[in-house]
């Protein structure tokens, strides 16, 4: 729920504070006791047009503009919080359009690896399979939530055991 005199106390004090101005200095010039204008600024209390006036004069200010002001806010208030429209009657038909997607990278079968010898390792070293003789794959599994999947491709370039990925 907006509270008119909310919006109304926060748009005159950025107005205040902008000019670097002290409740006193306003009060004073807009006739009016420093508890109450403060009362005002907090949103406690409702402030009469005559008052408005006033405050608004002090600070060099039309109330047209004060009120324009506020009316924004409380506009911009009001669409952020409104529920959602209902949707009535049928949706439009969703288009299609084609996309060339890149050519998929060749990935060993999951039955390559299943064949793939197995490795014994102690604890903490790396498991590592080698599939068709071509890419490695190993797991460093240093603790219960982090572990290192490194890949390696063999190639015939005088640099063999060159790294593919390495994800952590």
């Amino acid at each position: 729920m907006i509270l008119l005199r909310r919006v109304i106390g926060d748009a005159l004090r950025a107005r205040r504070q902008s000019q670097h101005r002290t409740l006193r200095e306003v009060s004073t010039a807009a006739n009016v006791s420093l508890g109450y204008l403060s009362e005002i600024e907090r949103g406690q209390k409702e402030a009469s047009s005559e008052l408005l006036a006033a405050i608004c004069d002090a600070l060099g200010a039309q109330l047209s503009e004060l009120l324009r002001e506020v009316s924004h806010t409380v506009a911009a208030t009001e669409r952020a919080t409104a529920p959602a429209p209902a949707i009535s009657g049928t949706l439009p038909a969703p288009t299609t359009r084609s996309v060339a997607l890149p050519e998929p990278l060749a990935v060993p079968s999951e039955e390559t690896f299943r064949n793939a010898p197995a490795i014994v390792l102690p604890k903490n070293a790396p498991r590592t399979r080698t599939v068709d003789g071509n890419v490695s794959v190993s797991v460093l599994q240093k603790s219960p939530l982090k572990a290192t999947l490194r890949t390696t491709r063999n190639t015939r370039k005088p640099n063999p055991g060159r790294d593919v990925a390495l994800a952590r």
